[in-house]
């Protein structure tokens, strides 16, 4: 059964590895898509201006030959003489009018030159984007899989367990649990992990104390009541036991009202998943969080730093004036929890207001740069209109023009 529930494991396991590989193509595919979608729309907006520019100046032209030759028609009724100057004079205006209208073609081309490039650009920097965003996608997905191989030790002693409980509490119902085995039951993950955890402290600190937490009821998983050689309690320990694939920061907020309602010192975190800023077992906000491998040697120390501390407290136990019980209220766990409250509640809102004021800043800085980009453009298509078509043509946005708002 083992060997079976291990090879479903493992297709599924494959078949998701497979999904996310397939997700990972369809998303890079779909990025190229929007980048031809957008490139085809650019092109056609410029061919469109490109139309409209030469329409333009085919009308100028067509203009400016009905002129000459209502000209020319005017002047035919003068004598010879005053046909011959005026005929010398339309020849060299003409020549002039030709070299400045070739002049506009050239300034007309080297827009469209400069145009193409600026199209090269970004579609070099799209490029870049999209090898950083596959870089990207292949070190996350290696450092998951590091992270797998981390975990996978320590799930091989915890599925013997599953497997035992399994056959002592559903033998009735078989079917039923080999169909949670394949699906890959995270309930039955943590009750397993839970007597597991029992199990290691009831074995590794025999004259401690474990009270389970059953089923259903408000709190903690385990408490570990702490006692010395003479038998006297020195303390709690209470125990909150996780076996999910990602870390949930309400899980530390949960704990910490667990460790007030119980009156503990401690509590400690048993989880797979690790918190971001722990590589290993360690303190995070006030709580101990540690994986199922390293639960015997910090509960050891965290056993002998209460037993150090009762002891300390029972040689000034008989000083009982103001001022020592306010002291020991004022380094005891509750008033240190409580100030824990408060600090990080201030805390939270602080980071809340900060986070606000940092999203409004970015929306407003976006919105700048897509303003500026906007009167950029229309100052370029201003500057190409104006070389073709003259002054005749108002293109200005805003009262003054782009050009003033860009200052």
């Amino acid at each position: 059964m083992a060997q079976s529930i291990e090879e479903n494991l493992r297709k599924e396991y494959n078949q998701k590895w497979t999904d996310l590989e397939k997700q990972r193509v369809d998303q890079i595919k779909q990025m190229e898509q929007q980048k031809d979608v957008q490139l085809k729309q650019r092109e056609q907006q410029l061919l469109q201006q490109q139309e409209e520019l030469l329409r333009k100046a085919a009308d100028e032209k067509a203009k400016m030959v009905t002129d000459l030759e209502q000209q020319l028609a005017i002047r035919l009724k003068a004598d010879y003489e005053n046909q011959m100057k005026v005929l010398q004079d339309t020849n060299a205006h003409n020549t002039s009018k030709l070299a400045e209208m070739r002049e506009k073609e050239l300034e007309f081309l080297k827009k469209m030159q400069e145009i193409q490039v600026r199209e090269q650009e970004m579609e070099l920097q799209l490029q870049r984007k999209l090898m950083e965003e596959r870089t990207r996608l292949a070190e996350s997905m290696k450092k998951d899989e590091e992270e797998r191989a981390k975990v996978r030790e320590s799930e091989n002693a915890l599925r013997m367990k599953e497997m035992e409980k399994q056959m002592e509490d559903q033998k009735r119902l078989i079917e039923e649990m080999r169909r949670k085995a394949e699906q890959g039951s995270m309930q039955l993950q943590g009750e397993v992990q839970e007597l597991a955890l029992e199990e290691l402290l009831k074995s590794a600190f025999p004259f401690d104390m474990v009270e389970p937490v059953g089923k259903g009821v408000q709190g903690a998983d385990c408490i570990l009541t702490v006692r010395n050689h003479l038998g006297q309690v020195c303390g709690k320990i209470i125990f909150e036991s996780k076996r999910t694939k990602l870390f949930a920061e309400d899980w530390i907020e949960k704990l910490k009202a667990d460790l007030r309602s119980k009156d503990a010192e401690i509590a400690v975190l048993v989880t797979q998943a690790m918190p971001k800023q722990l590589e290993q077992f360690g303190e995070y906000k006030g709580v101990w969080v540690c994986n199922f491998t390293e639960v015997r040697a910090l509960v050891s120390v965290l056993r002998d730093l209460l037993i150090k501390v009762h002891k300390a407290s029972k040689s000034h136990e008989n000083k009982g004036d103001k001022m020592t019980l306010l002291y020991n209220y004022l380094v005891s766990a509750e008033f240190g929890e409580q100030w824990k409250a408060i600090s990080e509640g201030f805390m939270y809102m602080r980071l809340s207001i900060q986070k606000e004021r940092e999203q409004m800043e970015k929306i407003w800085k976006a919105r700048e740069k897509q303003l500026e980009k906007v009167l950029l453009n229309a100052a370029y298509i201003k500057g190409s209109v104006e070389g073709i078509a003259g002054q005749d043509i108002e293109m200005n946005l805003l009262p003054g023009g782009p050009d003033m708002l860009l200052e």
